[in-house]
């Protein structure tokens, strides 16, 4: 049995989440704040700690960060408002894992057994704590997310950010490939360093060498001068390749062995340059059907899918539609953002999207400009054709009326039904295919009525 602390200052949740704890024979240590939080784990034994976000004064986060110098305890984060960036952010301080509240008793039992099996592991290894950089840089790139998929994509970056492996960043077009680089960047410790982004798909295959590593005087015609390459640009940051499936074998070959190396020589050089990056790649392609047909070398694919990070495509996530829709008009509109008409909202739902959230930021912007007044009507969007009406007769029928929690109630319901349909009313088997815990989609199926 183990020492738990929890710092939370709601009250009634401590005695609740005390009470449950008692019941698997688990001492009990409570705090209604960070300082107090800290007090007990320099004082007490303490096996696990469970931390709200939101605390009095210093948040969750910032006992995070005073924590790490105290003790090695693995740290449950919990919060009612979940958020790509709180997300990343306590993964990177070293949060064992982030849940949403409420907590379902199996899903916070199963957490809590994994992190006393790293406690245990820990202590038997008696290994030093590792560091992490006290802040991370002001995040200007937004991830906005609603959906359970995404929320996974977050974790994963927030524990890839704390180390140097290299990341490959998988989906279709215009899925954000590049802003979760970013995020990996600004989260890591090479923050303060550059972030340099190539698109290896729109470079000429005759000068993606020279794009790259740079060349010297003279190298060839037209080097009137010397040229230091993207990896020397980005020496101490992340390099970030954009459509690596693009890319022609002969650089890959070159690339293999920068990854592998550590050091690049110019075009037309002599002399081996060290250099020191970190790489994150992205593309769109299905990478080992390339590798069968000989378009992309199998060895630096192994190389490249260190951590591998896949985002869903947006009809896959319906439900972050009308939020994203509503972020974008912010950042468009500052302190006066347009809003949406009900028939605006339900035209933005029905859409496939397939050009993924790209193709929903330039609708966006393209409204807010063609609008008059502070409402966007349906009329002012235009959309691509939405073959044979597919979306039409799959999306559910919202109440646009209710205004978007309403919208996003109705779009959850659908998906309910439908994960019901798949597993044949299997209810363990349809909260697997939506990413939740058993007693979420209990709960869910009384909020909507569903028998």
């Amino acid at each position: 049995m183990a020492s738990i602390l929890i710092i939370d200052d709601d009250a009634e949740f401590r005695a609740s989440l005390a009470d449950m704890l008692h019941d698997l024979g688990h001492t009990v240590l409570e705090a209604e704040a960070t300082e107090p939080g800290l007090q007990r784990l320099r004082t007490e034994v303490v096996d696990v700690a469970i931390v709200d976000l939101r605390l009095p004064g210093e948040d969750g986060l910032a006992f995070l960060r005073r924590a790490e110098p105290v003790s090695t305890v693995p740290c449950i984060m919990l919060t009612a408002y979940a958020s790509g960036g709180n997300t990343i952010e306590a993964m990177r301080l070293g949060a064992f894992d982030h849940l949403t509240k409420p907590v379902a008793r199996t899903t916070l039992i199963e957490t809590l057994a994994r992190a006393l099996q790293q406690r245990s592991i820990a202590q038997a290894e008696v290994a030093p704590a590792g560091s992490a950089a006290d802040h991370a840089p002001a995040d200007p790139y937004e991830l906005v997310s609603s959906s359970e998929a995404m929320r996974q994509v977050f974790k994963r970056v927030g524990l890839a950010a704390c180390s140097e492996a290299t990341v490959l960043i998988l989906g279709e077009t215009g899925t954000g490939k590049e802003l979760v680089a970013r995020a990996l960047h600004r989260n890591s410790a090479r923050a303060a360093k550059p972030f340099v982004a190539v698109n290896c798909a729109a470079i000429p295959a005759e000068l993606m060498e020279s794009e790259l590593f740079g060349h010297v005087k003279g190298a060839f015609t037209g080097a009137v001068g010397e040229r230091i390459g993207r990896f020397r640009e980005a020496q101490g940051g992340t390099l970030f390749l954009d459509e690596i499936g693009d890319m022609p074998l002969s650089t890959q070959a070159k690339i293999l062995r920068v990854l592998q190396e550590r050091e690049l020589t110019p075009v037309g050089g002599t002399h081996v340059i060290p250099v020191d990056v970190r790489i994150a790649a992205a593309t769109h392609h299905d990478l080992p059907t390339a590798v069968k047909e000989g378009r992309f070398r199998e060895d630096l694919w192994y190389r490249l899918q260190v951590v591998p990070v896949v985002l869903p495509p947006l009809r896959d996530r319906p439900g972050d539609v009308l939020l994203l829709a509503e972020h974008f008009l912010r950042l468009i509109g500052g302190d006066t953002p347009k809003r949406l008409t009900p028939a605006a909202a339900r035209l933005l739902v029905a859409h496939p999207w397939p050009g993924n959230v790209r193709e929903l930021r330039n609708a966006m912007e393209r409204a807010a400009i063609l609008s008059q007044g502070q409402v966007i009507d349906a009329d002012q969007i235009s959309l691509q054709a939405n073959p044979a009406g597919a979306a039409n007769s799959t999306r559910p029928d919202i109440d646009w009326d209710g205004g978007m929690a309403a919208a996003v109630a109705c779009v959850e319901r659908e998906m309910i039904l439908r994960a019901l349909a798949k597993a044949v009313g299997n209810r363990a088997d349809a909260a697997r295919r939506l990413g939740l815990s058993r007693q979420q989609l209990y709960r869910k199926l009384a909020e909507f009525g569903i028998d």
